[in-house]
């Protein structure tokens, strides 16, 4: 990937390997552009996420990084966020960080996307489940406080699709991002997941581009190795569907690259 912006650290309780060696492993496989997204501290699922007192030591690292290997590759700061009314910390959303990705993992306190709650999808209404979801996204765009869409269909991780139409169901949170002038990653971490393709589905990212939606690309990586997995397939989806080039941040200010 060109760019990369969204990858994670042991800091989160569930990652592995050091900073130096994601980066030398974006650094193999020819990304210019890199960022660390962990994430974010909130008083809530404090098992999947670092603590507040390691925010300090999160952006020392990633910025010691940064200026170590300025000569080899581009290296950002961010966070991932959990978008959760009355759980949102200003500690988090005032950081001075390139960007923030906003991501939905919960509805309604449920981690839909952790396998040790998959088993309530058998007594919920998977069309219920979606739209939800989707109002959930929607919400998050019209807050104003993300640069970055996180993983937009993470709904569909397991592969319980629904009966309606994903684009009538996608179509106002869509529309939000677009007003909030929001970025739209291309996330590979679906192709290590049941639903076995990258979020968003090639459906909804054709949506986003008659939209004039912006991308960037990420990783998600939770492992060195993931890093730059699936490069060619997403590139080639991105500009199957029309897009010449993707987004990165500096100090929230977006810019971009050609594909």
């Amino acid at each position: 990937m060109i760019v990369d912006l969204h990858n994670h650290t042991p800091l989160c309780n569930h990652a592995e390997g050091s900073i130096d060696e994601y980066i030398n492993a974006a650094i193999q496989k020819g990304t210019k552009i890199f960022g660390f997204s962990d994430h974010a501290p909130m008083d809530f699922d404090p098992e999947y996420r670092m603590e507040f007192k390691d925010m300090q030591e999160y952006e020392k690292n990633v910025r010691l990084a940064q200026e170590h290997y300025k000569d080899k590759i581009t290296i950002l700061l961010g966070y991932e966020v959990d978008y959760l009314k009355g759980h949102m910390d200003k500690r988090v959303l005032n950081a001075a960080v390139d960007y923030l990705i906003g991501s939905v993992h919960f509805i309604d306190g449920w981690g839909f996307d952790n396998p040790e709650f998959i088993g309530r999808y058998e007594s919920e209404d998977i069309d219920e489940i979606w739209q939800k979801y989707f109002d959930t996204i929607e919400a998050m765009a019209k807050s104003g406080l993300f640069d970055i869409v996180g993983h937009l269909d993470l709904i569909k991780v397991f592969k319980f699709m629904p009966n309606k139409d994903i684009k009538i169901i996608a179509k106002n949170a869509l529309l939000a991002i677009k007003k909030a002038d929001m970025v739209l990653e291309i996330n590979v971490a679906g192709y290590r997941k049941p639903v076995a393709e990258a979020y968003p589905s090639k459906e909804l990212l054709e949506e986003a581009f008659k939209l004039d939606i912006p991308i960037t690309f990420s990783s998600d990586a939770h492992k060195p190795e993931q890093v730059g997995l699936c490069n060619d397939e997403v590139i080639q989806l991105a500009r199957e569907i029309g897009y010449t080039k993707c987004a990165y941040f500096q100090n929230r200010e977006r810019k971009f690259l050609e594909l």
